[in-house]
């Protein structure tokens, strides 16, 4: 113990020390700062836009409030990489949460920012929201914005280009829903292809939104039939590939969301990836897709390996025919 107690007491004395903990501090205020504005914003919805302005990767080509239905809410917006970044092959379609009563695809313009960053088309979509609906309302705007992506971008590539639907929360939720229960996609287009991947940012693939206190008014269409919205209960043999990650320190969605999904894919043999990331919270979870939380997990990282697999052989989308978005 001395001969420690001597070692701290040298390497204190060596000026590089002070000056090594004078940056740990200030980098630790700094990101204290920016997480506490970062929350501040996004927990007040006249300004949580904002946040993509002042957080979020630099120049994606957007194309924003595209229509795939006749409601105010069923518009989307389209980020393309920016000009000199490759395009990769997979299109990404992003659902945000907010417990299928809040949110906007404004507020999650960071999200489409950092994939499209990564060279990934993204599609982040709005939905109707209760009160203004109820399950299965939300989930089948989901499904048209997916057929509108088919349509739209997919299809202007032969072979068309795989799409690949993420969500975090709520959004995590529909996702799971669109890619294991087909009938939803199916109702909008019978001959649309499924979903080449599920991405699930902290889900809650399991609960029972039909009994739990918050959601039971939003899903009390199917109250008689409580396992309809739970995506675990459609797994089945030939479920798509799914990448799901959570973040270990949430208290909103419970682990075991993430956990009971996992078995239930590697049951019936669909290939899979979990990952639960240390000291991160739900909202934390998608906050790490922005720049100045990444280095809290590599949530941007985990998601483009994992999409960069389903790239068509040759890639090819360099070559095909689309519509460009406005700048």
């Amino acid at each position: 113990m001395p001969v420690t107690v001597e070692a701290t007491r040298a390497q204190k004395r060596r000026p590089g020390f002070k000056v090594l903990r004078v940056i740990t501090v200030t980098i630790a205020i700094a990101a204290s700062v920016i997480g506490g504005l970062a929350v501040l914003m996004w927990h007040r919805p006249a300004t949580a836009a904002l946040f993509s302005t002042v957080f979020g990767d630099r120049g994606a080509r957007v194309e924003r409030d595209v229509a795939f239905g006749a409601q105010p809410r069923q518009k989307l917006d389209v980020y393309r990489p920016p000009i000199g970044t490759p395009e990769r092959d997979p299109i990404i379609l992003f659902l945000y949460g907010g417990s299928w009563s809040s949110g906007s695809k404004d507020i999650y313009g960071f999200a489409g920012q950092a994939l499209a960053a990564r060279g990934f088309t993204t599609v982040v979509s709005d939905y109707r929201l209760y009160p203004e609906v109820q399950f299965p309302a939300f989930v089948e705007d989901a499904a048209a914005a997916y057929v509108w992506t088919e349509r739209t971008l997919a299809k202007q590539c032969t072979p068309q280009r795989p799409i690949i639907i993420a969500g975090h929360s709520a959004g995590g939720h529909m996702a799971a829903l669109l890619g294991y229960d087909r009938r939803y996609i199916q109702a909008v287009s019978p001959d649309a292809a499924p979903p080449a991947a599920i991405i699930g940012l902290a889900g809650p693939y399991t609960f029972e939104p039909t009994v739990w206190p918050s959601t039971r008014e939003a899903f009390a269409s199917v109250a008689a039939t409580p396992d309809r919205p739970r995506p675990v209960t459609f797994v089945a043999p030939g479920a798509p590939p799914s990448l799901l990650l959570h973040g270990a320190a949430d208290d909103l969605v419970a682990l075991k969301n993430t956990r009971e999904l996992e078995l239930a894919l590697k049951s019936v043999g669909t290939p899979t990836e979990t990952a639960f990331f240390e000291g991160v919270g739900h909202i934390g979870l998608v906050l790490t897709l922005a720049p100045p939380f990444r280095w809290r997990a590599p949530t941007l990282d985990r998601m483009a390996a994992f999409a960069s697999t389903f790239a068509l052989t040759p890639p090819h989308v360099a070559a095909c025919a689309g519509p460009k978005p406005r700048q």
